[in-house]
């Protein structure tokens, strides 16, 4: 069963124009399968999917002479002759696709669609010669409203305290379990686990040692364990190095590393002129709380604020807010809107969030909580979009 994803809509957009779509993100998100469901929506015959993992894939697109390569693209029903739409799944695994793509764009107004694994490897594969020629938009685990569909269950526009209980249990199955397509399909605790497990493999196997030239790979794999166990925290990349026994320029590779291949989401802190761009004052924030329950075992307070940070960052700018003393925000949404994450969240907190957006002179201010609330400016997580 094919399932829609939200940003299906959007990708629908564009699939007749002349610019190549490239999907991205983490292995196992589902980018093959909306690569598929973009296929389907194409009525045109003059298509063709290809899979760069199958080297006699790849073949059809060795050719030195570009044009030879339609010759190849014959014995898969494509012509030259009309508008052809060629769907490329895991483009990481043959660098010379971006010339060849570039060429039938400019000469043919071929429509390509990509997915690839890393934006860490896809700055080098797309040189600026492609500006202009393409549209990256990038594919994460679940989000909730997306989980609830995999589910069959719909997100109710208002939550109450009824439509709060009962789509409770769901929410916290998300949190423990997380987002990955092929997890939340997955009924069996233990079957949920092994592809958990896999899923990690995968990453640490395929993109981990082909992607990167680290020397030592299992300093990598501690560092991701225990950034595992300190999701929502700040990054201290001495206290890192000192616990690794390595340096602090390691350790900035690895975090940069870990961030363009979509393991890790590194958030900044909010300053009302910019970003500033220290790595040593980020917040941490796994790929899916799943993950990071399977690696670290994080506090429910932790997993909780994970799983919020999942359902922002799909549309929204995210940042932090900390003056010290405990003066923190967990999210500044868009540079105007604080909000603060609470298992549960009392009249204390409401009035202490409502002081630091004074700081930062924003007016919109709520409490994220997985308990229903009724008191005023709070909103239950499972709501968030």
């Amino acid at each position: 069963m094919l399932y829609k994803r939200q940003i299906s809509s959007e990708l629908k957009k564009y699939i007749h124009s002349t610019e190549a779509l490239i999907l991205t993100g983490m292995r196992r998100v589902g980018k093959t399968t909306i690569l598929k469901q973009l296929y389907s929506e194409i009525k045109s015959k003059n298509k063709a999917f290809f899979d760069f993992e199958n080297t006699l894939d790849i073949r059809k697109f060795e050719s030195l002479d570009y044009n030879r390569i339609w010759d190849n693209l014959a014995e898969n029903g494509i012509s030259k002759d009309e508008k052809a739409y060629i769907f490329i799944d895991e483009i990481q695994n043959f660098p010379k696709i971006s010339s060849i793509a570039k060429y039938f764009i400019d000469h043919y107004q071929t429509k390509f669609f990509f997915t690839g694994s890393s934006t860490y490897y896809l700055k080098n594969l797309f040189p600026e010669s492609m500006s202009g020629r393409k549209y990256t938009f990038e594919v994460f685990p679940l989000t909730f409203t997306e989980f609830l569909n995999f589910k069959g269950a719909e997100a109710p526009k208002q939550v109450n305290f009824f439509t709060h209980n009962k789509l409770l249990p769901l929410y916290k199955e998300y949190i423990e379990w997380g987002g990955f397509p092929g997890v939340v399909t997955e009924n069996d605790t233990k079957e949920k686990t092994f592809k958990l497990r896999d899923i990690f493999k995968s990453y640490f196997e395929q993109d981990v040692k082909s992607l990167s030239d680290f020397k030592n790979y299992s300093l990598l794999r501690e560092l991701i364990i225990l950034l595992s166990k300190q999701t929502g925290s700040k990054t201290d990349i001495s206290k890192l190095a000192n616990i690794l026994s390595t340096t602090r320029e390691t350790i900035y590779s690895y975090l940069n590393f870990l961030e363009a291949t979509y393991f890790i989401s590194l958030l900044p802190p909010f300053s009302k002129n910019n970003f500033r761009a220290s790595a040593g004052s980020k917040k941490v924030y796994l790929c899916d709380s799943g993950m990071a329950n399977f690696l670290g075992k994080p506090s429910e307070g932790q997993l909780f604020e994970q799983s919020v940070f999942q359902n922002l960052r799909v549309n929204h700018e995210l940042a932090y807010f900390d003056k010290g003393r405990r003066n923190e925000i967990d999210f500044v949404i868009d540079k105007k809107e604080a909000l603060e994450v609470k298992l549960n969240a009392s009249k204390r907190d409401i009035y202490n969030l409502k002081i630091r957006s004074e700081i930062l002179k924003i007016t919109d201010y709520k409490v994220a909580t997985l308990n229903f609330s009724e008191e005023e400016k709070t909103i239950p997580a499972l709501n968030l979009v």
